[in-house]
This record gives C-alpha cells, sequence and structure tokens, in this order.
C-alpha cells in the first residue's frame, strides 16, 4: 500500500510572506533557491539556434550531449573513463530524485536512507514507492533492508561536504547491504570554506572512492544552480551502466525524454567554464555580506562550507526566527522543513540580488542596534 502524501511544507510560508511584504521598502525573500540572475548568453544562443526541433528527441541524449558530459566530468570532476553509457540526461533533478526508487524497483518492504539535514524530495520520493525513509548520516547506523542511499554533498539545506574518506565509507557500506548509492552533488561548483575555496569538492564518482569500480554507484547534477538555468530543467545522472541502463528503458518507455533545444543549451553550458566562474563569484560575495550581518544578529551558522545557504540558529524554535524575520520583511526557510532533526534552524538562500541582501543586512544591523 503506497503512503500517503504530506502536504507541500511551502503553503506554511503564506502568512509569513504576506508579512514580509508589508514591510516599507518591500520583501527580501531568501527563502527558496531560485536563481534571480540572467542565464548566460552563451546557452540563450544556444536555445535559439535549435528551435527547429521538428524530430522527437532522444531519451539517451544526442552525442554531443553525452560527449559533453563526459568531458565535463573529466575537466570539472576528476572523473576519467566514463562512456556513453555512463551517462545520462534528465528533467532537472528532482523529478530523478522523486522517481529513481520506482525506476530501480524499490518497494514496500524496502528502506531508503537520505541525510539527516535532507532536501525533503528523498523522503518523498520514498513514500511515492511505498518504501520506508530513514535519515541518518552514520553509514554504520544503515540497516540491512536499505536498498537506495541518497547523499548530498555539498548538501541542502546545511552545505556540508563529505570528504572523500567519507564517501568511500559510505559507498563501503552501500556494498554491503547491496544497495545503489546516489550522490546529489548540484551545489558542487560553489565552494567557500578551506579547503573547498581551493579545491574541487569530490564527487562519489572519483577515483579515490570507487578505486575503478562504479557498480551501483551514481551522481547526479543539475545545472540549475551553476548555470541558472532552473527554467530550462537540465540535469544528468552519471555512473553505473547498469543502474542509467535501467532508468534509460523505463524513461523511454514513459517518453520522459529532455526536448531537443535544451539538450543544445546544455551543450553549451557544459562547454563554458567562464559563466561559473562569475555566477560563484557573485555568490561568494553575496554570502560575504550576509554571512556576518546574521552573526552579527545573533545567528550560529552552522557548516556552510558550500552551496546556496546559510545553515543558521539564533537559538530559539524555527518557527520564532521565522515570525521575527518576516517582521523585518525578511523570508527564510524554517529548519523543520528539512527533517525533524533541526527544529530551532532555518536556511538562508543566497540567490536575491545583491541589493535585496545589502537591504537584509542593513535591516538585520537596524534590528539589533
Amino acid at each position: 500500500m503506497l503512503k500517503p502524501l504530506p502536504d507541500y511544507p511551502w503553503d506554511q510560508m503564506l502568512p509569513f510572506a504576506a508579512t514580509a511584504r508589508g514591510h516599507a521598502d518591500g520583501i527580501v525573500d531568501l527563502s527558496i533557491g531560485s536563481p534571480v540572475d540572467a542565464t548566460p548568453p552563451v546557452v540563450q544562443a544556444a536555445l535559439a539556434h535549435a528551435t527547429d526541433a521538428h524530430a522527437y528527441p532522444q531519451t539517451v541524449g544526442t552525442p554531443a550531449l553525452q560527449r559533453a558530459i563526459i568531458d565535463w566530468y573529466a575537466r570539472r570532476r576528476g572523473v576519467t573513463g566514463l562512456t556513453e553509457k555512463n551517462v545520462l540526461p534528465t528533467i532537472g533533478s528532482k523529478e530523478l530524485v522523486a522517481l529513481l526508487p520506482f525506476m530501480i524497483g524499490v518497494g514496500e518492504g524496502d528502506t531508503i536512507v537520505h541525510p539527516r539535514a535532507a532536501y525533503p524530495t528523498y523522503a518523498i520520493g520514498a513514500a511515492m514507492a511505498g518504501a520506508e525513509s530513514f535519515p541518518s548520516d552514520d553509514p554504520s547506523e544503515w540497516p540491512e533492508t536499505t536498498r537506495l542511499i541518497w547523499l548530498n554533498s555539498p548538501g541542502n539545506p546545511d552545505g556540508r561536504v563529505l570528504t572523500v574518506d567519507a564517501l568511500r565509507a559510505a559507498v563501503q557500506r552501500a556494498r554491503e547491504l547491496g544497495a545503489v548509492i546516489v550522490n546529489d552533488e548540484c551545489y558542487a561548483e560553489l565552494g567557500w570554506d578551506a579547503p573547498w575555496n581551493t579545491e574541487p569538492i569530490p564527487s562519489i564518482l572519483d577515483p579515490r572512492v570507487t578505486d575503478g569500480d562504479q557498480r551501483n554507484i551514481v551522481a547526479i547534477y543539475s545545472l540549475s544552480k551553476q548555470s541558472n538555468m532552473a527554467g530550462y530543467r537540465g540535469a544528468f545522472a552519471a555512473g553505473c551502466d547498469a543502474v542509467l541502463g535501467r532508468l534509460l528503458t523505463v524513461r523511454k518507455h514513459a517518453g520522459l525524454m529532455l526536448p531537443a533545444p535544451l539538450q543544445a543549451a546544455m551543450v553549451a553550458a557544459l562547454g563554458d567554464d567562464g559563466h561559473v566562474d562569475v555566477q560563484r563569484e557573485r555568490y561568494r560575495a553575496r554570502r560575504a555580506v550576509l554571512l556576518p550581518a546574521l552573526q552579527a544578529a545573533g545567528f550560529r551558522i552552522d557548516r556552510s562550507e558550500a552551496g546556496l545557504y546559510l545553515w543558521a540558529t539564533a537559538g530559539v524554535d524555527a518557527w520564532q526566527s521565522i515570525q521575527s524575520l518576516a517582521e523585518l520583511g525578511i523570508l527564510a526557510g524554517p529548519g523543520p522543513f528539512y527533517g525533524d532533526h533541526y527544529p530551532e534552524h532555518v536556511r538562508f538562500s543566497l540567490t536575491a540580488a545583491d541589493e535585496r541582501i545589502h537591504a537584509a543586512a542593513a535591516r538585520l544591523s537596524a534590528a539589533t542596534a
């Protein structure tokens, strides 16, 4: 029997959003990580050039897109040896997170592990498949019924980065369990604190993690964050050819194929590192303004060494913080949306225009003066 799904959590934010919009200088919405900066011209041009898309697109991806993904992994993630069978484009990453349990046959009586502080769709995907979800960051706790393990590094909401050693330990436990392990790596280009400000954030496909054996190991990545392409729904999976082969078969039967113009746009985005560097510096500058302002206002910033968010607590109930912030015209995300273990945390997104980030900092400063 399938489990009932919870109500969409963000509907609870409507009254707080109304309060924030009532501020004399308008709302500063730091709640949802939706990009506000323009999609790079190189991507827009590629999309425009590919609009004559009269034939059905290829579910497996065009040869150009397959090669772009393979080359990107080698150049940006230190992952070599991938072939066309090891990569698969998807219609954004959220649908893959939600549907992957079903696609690989996870169901009733099975367990899906996900981080304690977690993007809610990991648990929703378990519920949709009729499986149990199990929040845990400790591989020694993962039960024998585990069929699928979700990692998220860098993490949403907490910005936590898993080291090569931590990834190796997780992969080892997955092999003991015979489980598929998937790392959601969509923030991997956005490292802030040492050492991730000077060296690449490791992928679960890194040879130091896999020892050259990618069986039952998958990474997923989205271009929404690095390339401001959230509206394009461009993402991909890479890794174990057997798992991806299963996903490809299901997606062919279901007609889940990325539109051809978007595939062309992805090729352009994956081939141009310059716009990623520009966007990273935008977020770095916004973080440099918002983080000290939150600290001065009494918030402790936990983890947050990478990604698009600041994971913070003022030592009070999260909803109390949400209300106080809304009265300043600032909308944040409640920690309880990301699991039951963080009742006092709130999440602040860096996806706001520079002027709005400065406005938030000024309001926080004025409130504590």
